[in-house]
């Protein structure tokens, strides 16, 4: 057996340990509830089903089923395809496994791009293995991949992009398919223009036998996609961009919101350790060549652009955001690749002359360093939970608040009628399983609040305290004036909050150990299935 069948070997063992990984995380995250097992996924992907489920079941593309038409998603093509899954004749505690099976398909063919890119960079055998192994293995990736985002669908079409991009270099030609694989990636989500823009840049400087090419077809589809989504954005829901945009980059301070991006940055740098994650940089020092600048590029382009956005509003669970977890695999090929340099350079100063020793002598220093590094990736926070999760030895994060989101919505749709209006925090699980007409009180799905000022002060301690689409609610609004049936969850600032429900609402639940707001008198309320809150005496 030679080298080249060992290696496909290798690497064939590594995507069937993936494959059983994915499985039993999948399974991780599904508890049950009343005797059924749930599987439900991060609560902003259980935003896009709500939308999914009410387009499949052919009320639009509205959050609320003949409600008001606003675009609390950011991903058009990602609902599409939940859409899809909706079609077919499942439990709604069934059809979120389906969507993550799909995570899973799309993080599977990634890691064969990966392959296919650091062949292409001419690796060797084993960094090529290990830049595999990493990217299978971490935990952000497959903590968002796995969970219902779009994030396993955008990293497959960056790497897939990459390498038609580096393949066309090679081969000194043109394809179009490159913009159109890019144009497809802006309606999974909008701010894929960030990595078409770099791309195409790119290769105007670099590829000038084909530059008009570039430009007529780059330029020519990247305002195609664009100008085609806002169009339809403006005649469906009569918004420029997503409600979401107006949600996260307005009513705060740019530069406090870009100084805490560059904060959860330095943070996670420190946590990731700044030495690995600088350690791609020094690839400039061994190979000066377009292929891991443009590596290089694409994976700072996204890092700038989530301090630019401000960072996610997820970074104090650790790892990667959702912005660059996308182009984490770039990291992984560029760092596995810049150790390997390394330490056969290392390995050739301390004076082993014969070739197969130096060899050995390299081989298990990158693979000592790597595994060591792939544990440190994964000590998100410093703490053992986090490898415990990693290991699979404890459930996967955001599973518990899954949990209690499901047990509210069965709560309500046991106590109220298919017309109540719930006010929620979580907007995503709670509206999907309950089946009610919702409320958002932080804004994703509300036109006016997303509009409003955020509640986070204009200093250092307000950008330490700010979390995109998480500052802004309106309880005047919301409670007073929208006078919900239920407040399931109040967010902070509560005592705004018990202006309204100390004098309209009565505390009561369905008899377990959740109780909730529900409006006094309100002949949506199904009372005698309601168990009053008795407060302790």
């Amino acid at each position: 057996m030679n080298a080249q069948q060992k290696g496909k070997i290798a690497f064939l063992v590594v995507i069937v340990a993936y494959c059983l990984y994915a499985a039993i995380y999948i399974y991780r995250t599904s508890f049950v509830v009343n005797g059924e097992r749930y599987f439900v996924l991060f609560d902003d992907a259980m935003i896009s089903m709500r939308f999914a489920k009410n387009l499949a079941q052919g009320h639009g593309l509205v959050w609320n089923p003949g409600g008001e038409r606003v675009e609390g998603f950011t991903n058009p093509l990602w609902v599409l395809w939940m859409a899809l899954f909706h079609l077919f004749p499942l439990p709604a505690s069934k059809i979120s496994l389906l969507v993550q099976i799909s995570g899973a398909v799309f993080l599977i063919l990634n890691l064969f791009y990966v392959k296919k890119l650091a062949q292409m960079l001419a690796m060797g055998a084993l960094a090529t293995l290990l830049a595999v192994i990493l990217t299978a293995f971490y935990t952000p990736l497959n903590n968002w991949g796995l969970q219902g985002m779009e994030v396993s669908l955008l990293t497959l079409i960056i790497s897939m992009a990459l390498y038609i991009c580096l393949q066309n270099l090679r081969l000194g030609r043109f394809s179009a398919g490159l913009y159109l694989l890019l144009g497809i990636g802006t309606l999974v989500r909008l701010d894929m223009t960030v990595p078409f823009v770099i791309i195409l840049a790119f290769l105007l400087f670099s590829d000038a036998d084909h530059r008009r090419q570039h430009l007529f077809w780059g330029m020519g589809l990247l305002i195609a996609f664009l100008l085609g989504q806002t169009l339809f954005r403006l005649a469906y829901y009569g918004d420029l961009l997503p409600n979401t945009y107006y949600l996260k980059m307005t009513g705060y301070p740019a530069l406090l919101r870009i100084g805490r991006g560059l904060l959860v940055l330095f943070q996670f740098i420190w946590r990731f350790n700044w030495l690995l994650f600088l350690l791609p940089i020094t690839l400039l020092f061994y190979r000066r060549d377009r292929l891991v600048l443009l590596l290089l590029l694409v994976f700072l382009g996204q890092v700038a652009y989530s301090v630019y956005v401000g960072g996610d509003a997820w970074e104090h669970k650790g790892g990667s955001n959702r912005y660059f977890s996308i182009v984490m695999p770039i990291f992984f090929l560029l760092f596995t690749y810049a150790a390997h340099l390394l330490i056969k350079s290392l390995a050739a100063r301390i004076g082993v002359v014969d070739a197969d020793r130096a060899r050995t002598i390299s081989n298990v220093g990158i693979a000592l360093f790597a595994f060591a590094s792939m544990v440190q990736m994964n000590f998100l926070l410093g703490d053992v939970k986090d490898l415990e999760r990693w290991l699979l030895l404890r459930q996967p994060m955001f599973v518990e608040a899954n949990k209690e989101n499901v047990r509210i919505a069965l709560d309500l749709k046991e106590i109220t009628r298919s017309q109540a209006t719930i006010a929620v925090v979580a907007a995503g699980s709670i509206p999907y399983f309950a089946d009610r007409p919702a409320i958002d009180l932080l804004g994703k799905v509300d036109r006016k609040i997303a509009h409003e000022a955020a509640h986070a002060s204009a200093s250092s301690y307000g950008m330490r305290q700010f979390r995109p689409g998480h500052v802004k609610y309106d309880y005047d609004y919301s409670i007073g004036k929208l006078k919900p049936d239920v407040v399931a969850q109040i967010f902070e600032n509560k005592e705004e909050a018990r202006a309204y429900i100390d004098r309209y609402y009565t505390i009561g639940g369905a008899g377990g150990s959740l109780t909730y707001s529900l409006r006094t008198g309100s002949e949506n309320i199904l009372w005698d299935r309601v168990v009053l809150y008795q407060p302790a005496p």
